[in-house]
């Protein structure tokens, strides 16, 4: 598995409501609100061979109430 993170920034006043939704797809390994430009921090995991771009296409960008995604590619962890 590779984990990778996206911060989020959501429509003015959705922040939870854009939490709850990921939370509820249960897509992310955690989740958090973030002050700064962004509004959420959320951990994801795909596996080896899966195409990041694709999964945050099609399982993130899908959801309502976000307004603009930054994604993070990780290497290893310590």
């Amino acid at each position: 598995m590779k984990a990778f993170f996206v911060q989020i920034k959501t429509n003015l006043g959705k922040a939870y409501e854009v939490a709850t939704a990921i939370a509820d797809s249960e897509i992310a390994s955690e989740i958090y609100s973030t002050a700064g430009s962004y509004d959420l921090l959320v951990k994801f995991y795909v596996e080896e061979d899966q195409d990041i771009g694709h999964f945050i296409a099609e399982k993130l960008h899908s959801i309502a109430g976000i307004k603009d995604t930054h994604t993070i590619t990780t290497f290893r962890a310590f």
